[in-house]
């Protein structure tokens, strides 16, 4: 079949570029989310821990920013992307398990950790793509 626009093609290596950007997005938004909310997610006790107080807020903050830095300017994309997708799946299982805790704890509906997942995966499969630090060996 033919394609509607060929000359866009040229394009396409750009494609995973803006997949890590929308990536990053959300997991910077995520980060911003913890910060201003560490009181209430220090008032809620983790399942196995019990309650923590505001610091365990800074260090989610601090872990979902270093994902979603190295994949905004695409620094060990694939491992980030694996942990950024290792994330997903525990939410999704906190959500299923603790749904009382997922409303303090994380505010992504499940469509949105689906569709994160599936860009995760799409960036450890394709790679980082055009201006990433990534080189393929």
């Amino acid at each position: 079949m033919l394609n509607t626009f060929p000359d866009l093609l040229v394009f396409s290596f750009f494609a995973p570029t803006l997949l890590r950007i929308g990536a990053a997005g959300v997991l910077f938004y995520l980060a911003y989310f913890y910060i201003v909310h560490q009181e209430e997610i220090g008032r809620s006790p983790l399942p196995l821990i019990g309650a923590v107080g505001p610091r365990i807020a800074w260090l989610m903050a601090i872990v979902a920013g270093l994902i979603g830095a190295g994949l905004f300017f695409g620094y060990y994309t694939q491992i980030m992307a694996l942990l950024g997708m290792v994330g997903m799946v525990k939410y999704a299982v906190y959500r299923r398990f603790y749904p009382h805790l997922m409303a303090v704890r994380f505010p992504l509906s499940r469509s949105t950790m689906l569709l994160f997942f599936i860009i995760c995966l799409s960036l450890l499969i394709s790679g980082a793509g055009a201006m990433a630090y990534d080189l393929p060996l």
